[in-house]
C-alpha cells in the first residue's frame, strides 16, 4: 500500500500526549504532512512553548513514523499551536463550558476525602498508598493535596520539584506513578510557609477543582488537613457528595478527636465510608507484640460514628522509608505485609460507597 496521509495519521493515532492522555490526532496536534518518494515531512504542534512532554512526544512520534517510512528520510519538526488553536483545544477539553467544578454529584468520579482529628497520624502516607493501590487495580486516579499548610503529597510521590503545565488558563496536574496530582506545594518554594485565612483557602481549593483538567477519573482522593477547620467546611460545600475516610491512631488522644472530623463531614451532607487505624501494634524483632500507641482507638472511633473499621495498619519503618524515597510502598514493595494490608483496604474502598452502576455515560468519550 502506497504511503499517504491516511497511513501517516493512522500511525500517529498511536502516539499519546502523556499529560492529556489522548492521541495526537484527536488533540489536533498534527500539522502539515508532506510525502515524496525520498522524504516524509511531518509537523507536530505542541500545546505550549517549552512543553515538558516535548521530548517524550518527539521520541514516540519518531518511533511510530519510522514504521511507515518505507526507505524515506524522516523530517520531523516540532511547532507550537497558535492562540486560536489552543483556545479551541481548551474549549473541547472543557466540553465547551466555562471553568466549572466537574466533580459534581452527577459525575462518575468517586471523591474520597481522607481526614483525621489531629496531625501526625500518617494520613498523607495512607492517601498516596491507597490511591496507588486503586490505580494498580486498573482505575483512573487523581489526588488533590488539600492540606495547604502541611502539604506533603508531592514529596511522597517524588515530584516535589514539578509544576503543572498551563495551557492558557487551564492547569494540567503532573502525573506520578500513573496518578494525576495537584498541590499548593507545586506553586511555592519548599522553604516557604503558607499563612492564609479562610477565604483564600476556599478559593485555592475551588481553583484546583475548576481550573485544572484531570480528565475522566474513577477516583479523586483528597488529602485534607487535620481537624474541622476551613478546608473541611469548603470540601463540604464544593464536594457535598464526597465519601470520608477517617484516620486515627490507637491512642486515646487521637481517637478522642478523630470522630469529630467525620461528624462535621456528616453535618455538611457527606458520608463516612469508614475508619482506618494507623500505627497500630507491630511485631518486634523477637516476635513480641509492640503497642507503641496503645490499642483499640480505631474501633472506638468507628463505633462512635456507626461505621466499619476498615482495617488497621501496623507501625512500619518500610512505609516511612518508601515515602522518603518518593514511591508508595504498594508499588516499591508490594509483598511487604503493610503493602498487602493497604491493597486490601483499597479493595474495601472500591467496593464501598454508593454504586455508580447504571448511571448514564457521557455521549462522547473524553481523553483520560
Amino acid at each position: 500500500m502506497a504511503l499517504n496521509s491516511d497511513r501517516v495519521n493512522a500511525a500517529l493515532a498511536g502516539v499519546t500526549d502523556p499529560e492529556l492522555r489522548a492521541p495526537l490526532t484527536e488533540l489536533d496536534m498534527v500539522g502539515d504532512i508532506s510525502i515524496t518518494d525520498e522524504e516524509l515531512s511531518v509537523e507536530i504542534l505542541l500545546t505550549i512553548v517549552g512543553c515538558p512532554a516535548a521530548e517524550r512526544i518527539e521520541q514516540d512520534t519518531r518511533s511510530a513514523l519510522e514504521a511507515v517510512l518505507e526507505g524515506r528520510r524522516l523530517n520531523l519538526t516540532l511547532g507550537v499551536m497558535t492562540p486560536d488553536q489552543r483556545a479551541t483545544l481548551v474549549a473541547r477539553l472543557r466540553e465547551g463550558k466555562p471553568s466549572t467544578n466537574p466533580f459534581t454529584p452527577d459525575s462518575l468520579t468517586r471523591v474520597i476525602a481522607v481526614t483525621s482529628g489531629k496531625g501526625g497520624v500518617g494520613k498523607s502516607s495512607l492517601t498516596v498508598n491507597l490511591a496507588a493501590a486503586v490505580s494498580q487495580a486498573g482505575f483512573r486516579v487523581g489526588i488533590i493535596d488539600a492540606d495547604v499548610f502541611g502539604f506533603s503529597i508531592p514529596g511522597l510521590l517524588g515530584i516535589d520539584a514539578v509544576q503543572p503545565t498551563r495551557i492558557d488558563d487551564m492547569m494540567l496536574p503532573p502525573i506520578a506513578h500513573d496518578i494525576k496530582v495537584l498541590s499548593v506545594g507545586m506553586f511555592i518554594g519548599s522553604d516557604q510557609a503558607v499563612a492564609w485565612r479562610g477565604p483564600l483557602l476556599h478559593r485555592t481549593l475551588e481553583q484546583f477543582l475548576t481550573d485544572s483538567y484531570f480528565g475522566d477519573l474513577d477516583f479523586l482522593f483528597l488529602d485534607l488537613p487535620p481537624g474541622t477547620g476551613d478546608i473541611a467546611i469548603s470540601v463540604g460545600q464544593l464536594l457535598p457528595h464526597a465519601e470520608i475516610l477517617v484516620v486515627t491512631t490507637p491512642q486515646p488522644s487521637a481517637s478522642d478527636v478523630a470522630w469529630r472530623s467525620g461528624d462535621v463531614a456528616r453535618q455538611t451532607g457527606q458520608t463516612v465510608l469508614g475508619v482506618i487505624e494507623n500505627m497500630s501494634s507491630t511485631t518486634g524483632p523477637n516476635g513480641e507484640t509492640l503497642n507503641f500507641f496503645g490499642e483499640g482507638g480505631g474501633q472506638i472511633v468507628a463505633s462512635k460514628l456507626g461505621v466499619p473499621l476498615l482495617g488497621s495498619v501496623p507501625l512500619s519503618t518500610h512505609l516511612r522509608q518508601a515515602g522518603d524515597n518518593g514511591t508508595p510502598l504498594v508499588l516499591s514493595h508490594p509483598d511487604d505485609p503493610v503493602a498487602v494490608i493497604m491493597a486490601k483496604l483499597s479493595q474495601a474502598i472500591i467496593r464501598g460507597g454508593v454504586s455508580k452502576a447504571g448511571k448514564g455515560l457521557p455521549l462522547s468519550l473524553k481523553p483520560r
